[in-house]
C-alpha cells in the first residue's frame, strides 16, 4: 500500500480530539483531499465542522485503505466492535490508542487483518512528536505508509517487538511530563536563589526548550554537549557534581522514574 491508495480508497478516522485533529491538519497540508477522509466523532470541533469536503459522521466507505483508531481507551469497547466488518481484507487497522495491544484488534477484526499499533506523545499536537510503531505479520508491509501518515506530527521509530511499548510509554509517552516537572523544579530553584517567579519560569522554559532543540539539531551527542558547557572548576561543574551523583543525583532518580512508569504500563495490561 502507498499514499495513493489512501487518496483513492479513503481513510477513516475514528475519534478526532487534539491528536486526531493534529494529524488531520498535517495530512491536509500535505495534500490529502478532505474528501478522502471520513471522521467519526460524537463531539466534532468547530474546525472539523468547517472543513469543506470532509465526510463527517456520515456513512463509511466499504473498504478504506486505513482505519485509524484515535479514541480514548475507555471508549474502545463501544466504538471499535461496530467496525468488525473491516477485518480480514485490505483495510489496515492503525491504532494510536494508548495501552491497547495488537491482540485486542486481532480479536475484533480477525488474525488475518493487518494491524499497526502506534504510540505518539503529546508534542505531536504541535508537530514535534515522536511515534513508535509495531505491526503484526500482516501489517508489516504497510508500515511505510503508516510512518508517512504519522510524520505529519513528528518523527517515527520502528520497534522490534510489542513488549518494547512499555518502555516507550515510560520514556517518550510519559517523558513530556518529566520535562515539564524539570521546568517547574528549575524555576523554583531559581526563585530560591532570589529570582522573581515570573522571570525564573521564563528562564527555565526557554533554557529547557532551547537545550532540547540544540540536542536534536546537533551532530554531537548530549554528553559532549554537556561537556561543551562545562568549564573546569566553574559554575556548571559545581551544579553537575550534585546532579550527576551516582547515588543521590539524577541518574538513579531517572532510572526509578522510568522503571515505575514501565512497570505500571505492564500492570495495566492485566
Amino acid at each position: 500500500m502507498d499514499m495513493q491508495a489512501v487518496h483513492d480508497r479513503g481513510l477513516v478516522l475514528l475519534g478526532c480530539g487534539k491528536m486526531g485533529s493534529a494529524m488531520l491538519a498535517g495530512w491536509l497540508n500535505d495534500g490529502l483531499p478532505a474528501s478522502s477522509v471520513w471522521v467519526q466523532d460524537p463531539n466534532p470541533s468547530e474546525w472539523l465542522r468547517g472543513l469543506d469536503g470532509l465526510n463527517l459522521n456520515v456513512d463509511l466507505p466499504e473498504a478504506p485503505a486505513i482505519l485509524l483508531i484515535a479514541v480514548k481507551p475507555q471508549m474502545m469497547g463501544d466504538a471499535v466492535p461496530n467496525l468488525g466488518s473491516y477485518g480480514g481484507g485490505d483495510t489496515v487497522v492503525l491504532s494510536i490508542a494508548a495501552g491497547t495491544a495488537i491482540g485486542y484488534f486481532e480479536s475484533v477484526f480477525g488474525a488475518a487483518t493487518p494491524v499497526i499499533r502506534a504510540m505518539p506523545n503529546t508534542p505531536a499536537a504541535i508537530g514535534r512528536g515522536v511515534t513508535a510503531l509495531i505491526a503484526n505479520r500482516r501489517g508489516a508491509d504497510s508500515l511505510s505508509v503508516a510512518e508517512e501518515l504519522l510524520r505529519a506530527v513528528g518523527q517515527t521509530v520502528r520497534l522490534d517487538s510489542e513488549e518494547q511499548m512499555d518502555a516507550v510509554t515510560a520514556v517518550s509517552g510519559s517523558g513530556p511530563a518529566y520535562v515539564f516537572h524539570l521546568i517547574e523544579s528549575l524555576a523554583r530553584a531559581g526563585e530560591a536563589q532570589g529570582l522573581d517567579p515570573e522571570l525564573a519560569l521564563k528562564l527555565a522554559k526557554a533554557t529547557v526548550g532551547g537545550a532540547g532543540q540544540l540536542a536534536e539539531d546537533s551532530d554531537e551527542d548530549p554528553g559532549q554537549l554537556r561537556k561543551n558547557v562545562t568549564s573546569p572548576n566553574g559554575t556548571t561543574q559545581a551544579g553537575l557534581e550534585v546532579l550527576m551523583d551516582e547515588e543521590t543525583g539524577l541518574p538513579p532518580l531517572m532510572q526509578r522514574t522510568v522503571a515505575a512508569a514501565a512497570d505500571r504500563s505492564r500492570e495495566l495490561k492485566g
